[in-house]
């Protein structure tokens, strides 16, 4: 028992540095992106800086991040025998999607050091919230390990989110 809590903290540990990674790269590319629009030298001198920070982020965090993710979640997995629940079947294919937007962020990564990228900042700051939505996704079936009570619940996330995201909105309108 004592080697299943300290994998599953090891487990936690990673995941939250995954997370912290996929979501500062993307708010980078973000910043790369909107560098664009600025003079020169500004310009250059960002885009630089960018690429360097996203690059060091991606490579020294986001990755090892994955990779320890994985390597404690599927020693979980072994030792729990979590793949005969139903619960982890939902579990499971939004890790795939997770990892999915993974990969695909890396290609932006390259695409911007590329000078490829054709995203608006607008599309990065909607890639950018499906990270959290996938956030919200996994934990809540991994704590709740119910599919039913998963969905109440990140139905429940989303409709708070909507109302906020709505305040703010209003907020703004009157601020100016």
């Amino acid at each position: 028992m004592d080697a299943y809590l300290y994998i599953k903290a090891l487990h936690l540990v990673a995941v939250v540095s995954w997370f912290a990674g996929l979501l500062y790269t993307v708010r980078l590319f973000i910043y790369h992106v909107e560098a664009a629009a600025r003079p020169e030298p500004e310009r250059s001198i960002l885009n630089r800086e960018y690429a360097r920070m996203e690059s060091m982020l991606w490579f020294r965090i986001a990755w090892p991040a994955m990779i320890a993710t994985a390597v404690f979640g599927l020693w979980l997995m072994y030792l729990t025998g979590a793949w005969a629940s139903g619960w982890f079947h939902l579990k499971a294919f939004l890790l795939t999607v997770l990892l999915a937007y993974h990969l695909v962020s890396g290609r932006i990564l390259k695409d911007l050091a590329a000078d490829r990228c054709r995203l608006s900042s607008l599309q990065l700051r909607l890639w950018n919230e499906t990270a959290t939505l996938l956030l919200f996704a996994i934990v809540f079936t991994a704590v709740l390990k119910n599919v039913p009570a998963a969905g109440k619940g990140m139905l429940g996330v989303a409709a708070f989110a909507a109302v906020l995201l709505g305040a703010l909105r209003i907020f703004r309108r009157k601020r100016g």
